[in-house]
């Protein structure tokens, strides 16, 4: 099977955008954001047991919404197969039901997983798409009540949001410097301004001939349930966030106390620089996030979860 295609990127980065433009492609199959492969990793070891592989798959809502027969997903797996192949299976079913060869994955809250990614997929490709943090962040405030999950891991505010931009941006820079060729950096600005150059690169990258149907995504998704991605209705258009307009200036000062050195790296106009206020803040998110990484794979690992995410109504066979 040829390698995935990963998508990188912080959420509100344009990685839907991205994901909706690669789906099109006849080749390749990239799903809304998928959320399990923690799930399974923390629940299984480095080589499945068949049945209860299947058995955690039954409890996944994702599973359902993709209308995947675990029948199908069964005949392709193995006893004692590798845990990346056993995911990869999940994923080979969805394409081949969509009469697709290839698949990917979008999903900005494994950008705190990506070690975890890189083990499972040794061989997968990796897209990282970049967006101006401010930009990010104005997006992110946006966002309609609801649609954003609130807990004490997640960002409130925009000093909070460029902690999670920089480390974000950080693990994925990381992650290319390890896996060299296998990992191309695009520009949201650069891929709205001039989509079918940074779709030709994504192809080189992937080894898939470039197909004018990645272009031709308008008009074609439904965006009614999902107030927070209508601007998929249209073309890609430049300047749909301007943190200049959006962000106050005590917003964009917090920010850049964060990020300010990240932002000017990447190329994008900074006037404050990381401050020791901002390197504390950073520390101090970080510390967070390790922390409910740990619970979290804790709470997967006890009999508690099984518990919290009872066997799902699948349909009968046609």
């Amino acid at each position: 099977m040829a390698p995935p295609v990963i998508v990188l990127g912080v959420g509100r980065s344009g990685t839907t955008l991205l994901r909706v433009m690669l789906d099109r492609h006849p080749d390749l199959a990239v799903p809304d954001e998928s959320y399990f492969i923690p799930q399974l990793a923390d629940r299984q070891r480095s080589h499945v047991d068949v049945e209860a592989f299947l058995d955690d798959l039954s409890r996944l809502p994702t599973i359902l919404e993709w209308e995947i027969p675990l029948d199908e997903v069964r005949t392709r797996l193995r006893p004692g197969m590798p845990l990346g192949g056993a995911i990869g299976a999940v994923y080979e079913t969805y394409a081949a039901l969509h009469g697709k060869r290839r698949w990917g994955d979008k999903t900005p809250m494994y950008m705190q997983r990506l070690p975890l990614i890189e083990r499972l997929f040794p061989d997968a490709r990796y897209v990282h798409l970049i967006r101006d943090g401010r930009d990010t962040a104005a997006s992110f405030a946006s966002m309609p009540a609801g649609i954003v999950t609130r807990t004490w891991a997640h960002p409130r505010n925009a000093g909070e949001f460029a902690c999670q931009w920089r480390t974000e941006v950080e693990a994925a820079r990381s992650l290319g410097a390890r896996v060299g060729d296998r990992y191309l950096e695009i520009r949201y600005e650069e891929l709205v301004a001039d989509p079918e150059r940074q779709l030709r690169r994504i192809c080189d990258l992937a080894a898939l001939e470039f197909d004018p149907a990645m272009l031709e995504y308008g008009g074609r998704i439904d965006v009614s349930a999902k107030p927070h991605q209508q601007s998929l209705a249209k073309a890609p258009t430049p300047g749909l966030r301007d943190w200049r307009r959006e962000l106050s200036a005590a917003d964009v000062t917090a920010f850049e106390e964060v990020a300010g050195d990240l932002l000017r790296e990447l190329g994008y106009d900074a006037s404050v620089t990381s401050t020791a206020p901002g390197r504390a803040r950073l520390a101090w998110y970080q510390a967070r996030i390790s922390a409910w990484n740990v619970s979290s794979r804790a709470l997967r690992r006890s009999p508690a979860w099984k518990r919290r995410h009872p066997q799902l109504s699948w349909p009968s066979p046609s």
